[in-house]
């Protein structure tokens, strides 16, 4: 670690804007070494907490319980949801869909921690495109599970495209790329009811799980949200 106590692993422009991705040891918690994402220098994800993130995945194939299943996760980040969802017995495949092809080289050259086991695995196909253009087309291929782990939440986007994915129209057509009885998980930092509303109008099943975990950078208890719909 550099005198500084913060390492630039790598400083880009992409579409949503410039992406920085560092890793740093935490003062408070000296030899904890944490890898971190900004967007336009705000804080957007990082490996110290991910809780929430792996419970997308694992929640979501539990509530499935099938076996040989096609999961679909939208967002790479920094890969704590896909490696989750390859830690089970019962996926075949895990496809990622990616929008930022700097992300995608951040793994490819190592420079995130689950690059080792993620390049490994012969499950993984990790394909550039948004995801959200993706379940609003057509479907080609039907998965028993699809993830998004994207946007801060449904009401607060990391871009405007994928408004219509959060309505009931366009729960419908993204319904169209599961399986009969699939399983749609999404990943959100903060409650949101008219979100549980929407699918509540287009699948049979809904839940929606709290996932709270201390914040000791901020000395705060903190809550993300898991959408969960089937059927």
């Amino acid at each position: 670690m550099s005198d500084s106590n913060l390492e630039i692993l790598a400083y880009e422009s992409s579409p949503l804007g410039l992406l920085c991705l560092r890793r740093r040891e935490l003062l408070s918690q000296p030899g904890v070494v944490v890898t971190e994402v900004t967007l336009n220098h705000e804080f957007l994800m990082s490996s110290l907490y991910t809780d929430s993130e792996r419970a997308l995945a694992s929640t979501a194939l539990a509530r499935h319980g099938g076996d040989d299943l096609k999961v679909m996760v939208g967002g790479l980040g920094l890969g704590y949801t896909a490696h989750a969802a390859l830690s089970s017995e019962s996926v075949a495949l895990v496809e990622v869909v990616e929008l930022l092809p700097q992300v995608i080289d951040w793994l490819r050259q190592g420079l995130v921690p689950l690059s080792p086991e993620l390049n490994d695995e012969s499950r993984l196909v990790v394909t550039q495109g948004d995801v959200y253009q993706r379940l609003a087309g057509p479907p080609n291929e039907l998965f028993d599970v699809i993830l998004i782990d994207v946007d801060h939440s449904p009401d607060e986007r990391l871009g405007e495209e994928s408004l219509p994915f959060y309505t009931a129209q366009g729960l419908q057509t993204a319904k169209e790329h599961l399986t009969p009885d699939g399983v749609l998980a999404v990943w959100s930092y903060a409650e949101s009811s008219p979100f549980a509303d929407a699918l509540r109008e287009v699948f049979e099943q809904v839940h929606v799980e709290p996932v709270s975990y201390d914040n000791r950078l901020i000395d705060e208890r903190q809550t993300d949200w898991l959408f969960f719909a089937r059927g």
